[in-house]
């Protein structure tokens, strides 16, 4: 005879059937924000690359033991490089395949944020956060380029996470975590290290605000979290120090107080987005503000602002001694900055959902243009492929738009034994760029120098494709090195045209499609005498 469950057994049932439900529609929800990511962040995936996913393609493309001495002449970490250069070797190395690395890593930080939002400031921020991973313009844009700055927001998500759930929540099952991460951030992208200067801002004022025995428990876990993965990144600072010395940036002119349009614009989606995320978040951080001084989401609250404003504050300050900031750079501050967002916007109740819907419908939007058309370098390519043999020179006058030269026409239009030449001279080899001290050579560059050795080397009948980067927007153009570019590539133009050794074989592309960074032209010569 069957017994009857007791009301215990009853509502025990019932609560594991309540947990597996809102398990499974956690799930449901979680692959629902994958599968929208996907879409929107695969409408360009391969369309076009521009100089700088060519410089990565390149760097990558080598012996993967020789990468680390290979950025040497770059400037970066070399995490990104070592990863794309093992997915390529698995996946290929064509132009949507390059690309999809970018895709999977920001995909990944959708169940970053749902974990991010939930363990600080529950259930609702999780699901927030997530969905703003999902379609946020800044990820999308960057997931579907081969550069390392999507990676360079899941990192700096997940170490903000975890510094929070470690220092604030005083959950140090975590500080297990936050020492690779901190140091995987390091090793992907220079910024991090402003990163690092706005997580100790951050523990500085928690050490100023905790007691006692608090503030002794505090400090012993910073030196293991910071100490060890300053530890893990000891072996790069030679290399750091070094490139600091011989390859800094100077395309980049010093910032002046325009970051918060920067950030509204490129990393918030634009005023309308901004607005809805500072009205509504900022009424539902008001609200954990006004909570007990120890509250401890309070304090996550604080301490994630001290973070964002410490970073970029400090990032500010060295770019006006080493300019360092561009719009690319600031996705370091992303995620701490959709954190801040999405627990401010679950505490503000239906406010929040309605800003929350806004944002989202903005961000989903599709912008394709601006991803399809980065380059029009591939249509040169294919114009000039036909035309050059082996032992042919290109010479490029923008000299880091020299990889992605030879990605198209070797590597993609197999044009093999050619040679490569820039204002800085010959290229030994035309897939890595060499920023040491090129500032310094491209002011000592002269057609006498440096153009006429390479013309004098070429046999009858050799020819030589001059590769003129595009500068009709002067305001793109007066950097340090970038009006240096600019006034090289007219002189040689200018003197190829008039050598009477040299007729003009072609202009290519035959075509302009518009190239929404930076754009190339070519002029194609022949050698008819010595």
């Amino acid at each position: 005879m069957a017994v009857a469950p007791t009301k215990a057994e009853t509502a025990r049932g019932l609560r594991l059937f309540a947990r597996l439900d809102e398990r499974f529609l956690l799930a449901l929800f979680v692959l629902a924000a994958v599968a929208v990511s996907w879409f929107l962040r695969t409408r360009a995936l391969g369309a076009s690359l521009w100089m700088d996913e060519g410089l990565s393609i390149g760097i990558a493309s080598q012996p993967l033991t020789e990468i680390p001495e290979v950025l040497r002449q770059d400037g970066s970490p070399p995490l990104y490089y070592l990863l794309l250069g093992v997915w390529l070797r698995l996946v290929g190395d064509g132009p949507a395949e390059t690309q999809a690395l970018s895709v999977l890593i920001a995909l990944a930080a959708i169940p970053v944020g749902l974990w991010a939002g939930w363990s600080l400031f529950g259930r609702r921020a999780g699901i927030y956060l997530a969905a703003m991973c999902a379609v946020n313009p800044f990820l999308t844009t960057y997931a579907q380029e081969v550069r390392m700055y999507s990676l360079m927001f899941t990192l700096s998500l997940a170490v903000t996470a975890a510094f929070l759930n470690v220092f604030v929540m005083r959950r140090r099952r975590y500080l297990a975590a936050l020492l690779p991460l901190l140091a995987a951030t390091l090793y992907t992208h220079n910024w991090a290290l402003f990163v690092s200067i706005g997580l100790v801002t951050a523990l500085a004022w928690l050490l100023l605000t905790a007691g006692g025995s608090e503030r002794r428990a505090l400090f012993r876990d910073g030196l293991i979290a910071f100490g060890g993965a300053g530890l893990l990144y000891l072996p790069w600072l030679p290399t750091l120090l070094f490139q600091v010395q011989h390859t800094g940036a100077p395309w980049l002119n010093p910032p002046r107080l325009g970051a918060p349009v920067q950030i509204s614009k490129y990393l918030l989606g634009g005023g309308t987005a901004t607005c809805a995320l500072v009205l509504a978040g900022g009424s539902g951080l008001a609200r954990f503000l006004q909570e007990a001084r120890l509250d401890p989401r309070r304090r996550a609250i604080i301490a994630a602002a001290l973070v964002v404003v410490a970073m970029l504050g400090s990032a500010w300050l060295f770019s006006q001694v080493s300019p360092a900031w561009t719009t690319r750079y600031l996705g370091a501050s992303l995620g701490p900055l959709l954190l801040i967002f999405a627990a401010g916007l679950a505490r503000a109740g239906r406010l929040g959902i309605a800003a929350l819907l806004i944002v989202l419908a903005i961000w989903s939007l599709p912008r394709l243009y601006d991803l399809q058309n980065k380059s029009n370098a591939a249509d040169l390519a294919q114009a000039a492929a036909p035309l050059l043999h082996r032992g042919d020179l290109v010479i490029s006058l923008q000299p880091e738009q020299t990889p992605l030269l030879a990605y198209h026409l070797e590597t993609l239009r197999g044009v093999r034994g050619l040679r490569y030449a820039t204002p800085l001279g010959p290229v030994r080899n035309p897939h890595v760029m060499d920023w040491r001290d090129s500032q310094e050579r491209i002011e000592r560059a002269t057609v006498a120098r440096n153009l006429e050795p390479l013309l004098a080397t070429l046999p009858p009948r050799a020819r030589v494709l001059l590769v003129h980067p595009i500068t009709a927007r002067r305001d793109d153009w007066d950097a340090p090195w970038t009006a240096l570019v600019r006034r090289r590539a007219a002189q040689w133009g200018a003197a190829l045209a008039g050598d009477r050794r040299f007729r003009r074989v072609a202009t290519l592309p035959p075509f302009y499609r518009r190239a929404t960074r930076i754009g190339v032209r070519a002029v194609l010569y022949e050698k008819t005498g010595a």
